[in-house]
């Protein structure tokens, strides 16, 4: 279900009130490959639920440059939801997910191991209500990027 950022911290309240343990991560995931399928897959496993923040179109052409996002952000969105790891999904317009987060509160937050908390400033955020940062590892070789450098040498 695609949740909307102005209703995110009473949605999330219910869940939480409801006794559900919230799992959240934030990216890009411009092209779904089976990096991204086993990292969501092992994020799920850590709750009751996974929430994904996504990048919106804008934030995506600031972070990876302007030939980027390949699939808009709506699209995106509708491909994340046809997995079944992952629960909801809301779009975010900022280069960092520490606004998204201050109002989703999870209980866990997840990033690859790529990340460690010198550089992820949502951790201090995740941190700061008693929340929990986990990282799970990093799939060498399968990356967005990767696959978009591939067609274009094809």
């Amino acid at each position: 279900m695609l949740i909307y950022r102005k209703v995110l911290p009473e949605f999330c309240k219910i869940l939480r009130d409801g006794g559900k343990k919230i799992v959240f991560t934030n990216g890009c995931f411009d092209i779904i490959h089976a990096g991204h399928v086993r990292y969501l897959t092992e994020a799920r496993e850590l709750g009751d639920l996974l929430f994904v923040g996504l990048n919106s179109d804008s934030s995506v052409r600031r972070l990876k440059g302007e030939s980027r996002p390949i699939n808009n952000e709506i699209n995106r969105a509708e491909v994340l939801l046809g997995l079944k790891a992952v629960d909801y999904v809301s779009i975010f317009d900022e280069d960092t997910a520490e606004g998204i987060i201050s109002e989703i509160k999870p209980d866990i937050y997840v990033k690859g191991g790529d990340y460690d908390l010198n550089n992820l400033p949502e951790a201090k955020i995740v941190q700061s209500y008693g929340g929990h940062v986990e990282f799970i590892k990093f799939v060498e070789g399968l990356s967005t990027t990767n696959i978009v450098q591939k067609i274009l040498k094809s």
